[in-house]
C-alpha cells in the first residue's frame, strides 16, 4: 500500500465517527414540547403564549451548542423545554428534524 492510499484508509477511518447516527440527546422527563417564537428578551412566544425565559435560562440549539436569546430569529421553531418553580422557561432544546418527529418525554 502506498502513501497515497493509507492516507485515504486514515481519512476514510477517521470521518466514520462524524457519518454515524448522533446519539439521541437525554431531554428529562418533565420536558415539554412546543412551538417558539422569539420575543423581546427575556420574553419568548411558545405556541403563541407569551412566556419569559428564567434569568438563568439556557437555549440549546439543534447541533447542541449553547446560544443567547439574542441570537434566536426563526419563527415557530418546535422545541422541548422546562420550566422552574415560578413558571419561568429555564431550558430549551431546539429540537432536528427528528427528534420533532419523536413523541415529546412528558407525552403519555
Amino acid at each position: 500500500m502506498d502513501k497515497r492510499h493509507f492516507l485515504l484508509a486514515l481519512a476514510a477511518f477517521i470521518s466514520l465517527p462524524a457519518l454515524a447516527e448522533q446519539e439521541p440527546r437525554p431531554f428529562p422527563p418533565n420536558a415539554k414540547r412546543g412551538k417558539m417564537s422569539p420575543g423581546y428578551a427575556p420574553d419568548i412566544y411558545i405556541d403563541g403564549k407569551l412566556r419569559q425565559l428564567s434569568p438563568a435560562a439556557r437555549i440549546v440549539s439543534d447541533d447542541n451548542m449553547t446560544i443567547t436569546p439574542g441570537s434566536l430569529r426563526e419563527k415557530d421553531v418546535v422545541v422541548n423545554y422546562t420550566e422552574d418553580m415560578n413558571g419561568y422557561i429555564d431550558r430549551v432544546w431546539i429540537l432536528t428534524r427528528e427528534e420533532a418527529r419523536l413523541r415529546a418525554p412528558n407525552a403519555r
